[in-house]
């Protein structure tokens, strides 16, 4: 919260000049290394950067916390609920800092950029290390994320505040202008982070090393306002002490940054073992493999999720394709897919002329055709002259696809339930794949495991119903020892053929 001045008593001493800027309790004038103008544009440049540094913040934690823990929705509703409340707690606890504005802004600076930087490191290494310890830490990542969302909101609630009193005491204004001009900048630079981060930190550094730079050029940027434009405010023991602090949180921050490919194979390997044979950051997931050699069986993860089980796979592809094939089948239709296991199963079929597969991401297809093991697992099924593989989101290119132009449809998605998929599960959805297929085609769902997750499962057969489709329910049952979960699956696939 911002209050205006109240009026100084008579008689008293103005703290406050007139325009040729503030004056001490002597009445001598505040000594500015630069003139007002450029002082006042400098301050307004840092409120531009800390909120742009705040933003990334956010989004770190919230995209970090839906990879690991899935459900983008409470995640996103969690972390932002936790961090406007902590902000509004922040501005408050910041009134009591306003005598020493100057120390009190470098010191929460220094602070925001050593917990924002590593916040997304220090969850991710709980997670990985104590994620499965269950009992009475089986919400510690939950809980640690709300504490992390809890301290950034207090630290970036305390900024607006301190910098208000800093703005003043270059040029006393009214109020409202003030309140203007550092939402002004404020805003600005929160478009600018939000945006920086998905389309610059994070294909260019990922979400580690992201986090690590942002808290640096926080850092390095709060202290560097302070000790150049305000440092007649501190006494020689605070300017020392606060360059220290800030020396020793870029040091913190440096050092990270230099080990953290390190640290992410460390993580990896507590949870996916040791067997990770390729990790890499696509444009839309992570995408990561593991065993497929020395009769290790293949395993693929999309963004922490388990997509492909190489022990399993095969029961599971085997039936969600081949109920959808009986009748004609010369023309087919695989939306997701793009690892080849659904096309494995489709070409076993005589008479298939042509597959179209549409898959979201390319990185996933070059990994299908070149990974000598998972290549293998597929036959190859990509390099068939009969394929076509599409880069496209499946929704927007049913939009454009032609009416009646194929027999078969299946829908390789991701599992219903998780939410980014939500729109794949739609009535709109299913009324596009609806107007594609030929008289008397099939389209195949999978529908999630009805034992474990019955609501996600009833709402896709209702949702395809209300589409205008007939549902055929049908389930794949029993499990041999050792078999791992599929793609999102527990022990029990089941599926609906339309």
């Amino acid at each position: 919260m911002i209050e205006p001045q109240a009026p100084a008593p008579p008689g008293s001493v103005q703290p406050w000049g007139g325009p040729d800027g503030p004056v001490g309790d002597a009445g001598s004038a505040l000594r500015l290394p630069v003139r007002q103008g450029t002082g006042r544009f400098l301050v307004l440049a840092g409120v531009f950067v800390c909120a742009a540094c705040g933003l990334v913040y956010e989004l770190e934690l919230v995209a970090l916390a839906t990879y690991l823990m899935g459900d983008s929705v409470a995640q996103t509703s969690v972390v932002l609920s936790v961090m406007v409340f902590a902000m509004g707690i922040g501005s408050l606890a910041a009134k009591r800092l306003r005598r020493h504005a100057a120390a009190g802004f470098g010191a929460v600076e220094a602070a925001l950029a050593l917990v924002g930087g590593c916040s997304a490191m220090a969850l991710y290494a709980v997670f990985a290390w104590t994620g499965d310890w269950g009992g009475v830490w089986a919400s510690g990542p939950r809980s640690l994320l709300v504490a992390f969302s809890l301290a950034t909101g207090l630290l970036i609630g305390a900024e607006v505040p301190l910098l208000m009193e800093l703005i003043q005491r270059i040029r006393r204004q009214d109020a409202g202008g003030a309140v203007a001009d550092l939402s002004a900048a404020d805003y600005v630079g929160a478009l600018v982070g939000g945006l920086a981060f998905p389309f610059l930190l994070l294909p260019l550094l990922g979400q580690l090393t992201g986090a690590l730079i942002t808290g640096a050029v926080n850092a390095v940027v709060g202290g560097a306002l302070v000790l150049g434009l305000f440092r007649q405010d501190l006494t020689r023991r605070a300017r020392r002490l606060l360059v220290t602090v800030n020396v020793c949180v870029l040091a913190v921050l440096a050092s990270a940054a230099v080990l953290v490919d390190d640290f992410e194979r460390a993580a990896r390997h507590a949870m996916y073992g040791s067997d990770v044979r390729v990790a890499l950051q696509t444009d839309v997931q992570e995408v990561l493999l593991t065993g497929g050699r020395d009769g290790r069986p293949l395993n693929l993860f999309l963004d922490g999720r388990l997509r492909v089980s190489g022990r399993d796979e095969l029961r599971y592809h085997e039936a969600l394709v081949h109920p959808a094939m009986t009748g004609p089948h010369a023309r087919v239709l695989v939306l997701g897919g793009g690892d080849g296991l659904a096309v494995r199963e489709v070409l076993r079929h005589t008479g298939v002329r042509r597959v179209d597969v549409v898959e979201i991401d390319a990185g996933v297809v070059r990994l299908a055709r070149r990974d000598p093991a998972l290549s293998a697992l597929n036959a190859h099924a990509l390099d068939d002259p009969r394929v076509r593989v599409t880069t496209a989101d499946a929704f927007d290119w049913l939009r454009g696809a032609p009416p009646a132009a194929y027999d078969v449809l299946v829908s390789d998605l991701p599992h219903p339930g998780i939410t980014a998929s939500t729109k794949l599960y739609s009535q709109e959805f299913y009324g596009l794949a609806r107007r594609v297929l030929a008289p008397g085609g099939r389209l195949v769902v999978h529908g999630g495991a009805v034992a474990t997750r019955p609501r996600d499962f009833w709402t896709v057969d209702s949702t395809l119903r209300a589409a205008g489709l007939r549902t055929a329910v049908y389930r794949v049952s029993g499990r041999r020892a050792g078999f791992a979960a599929g793609p999102d699956r527990g022990a029990t696939a089941t599926a609906h053929v339309h």
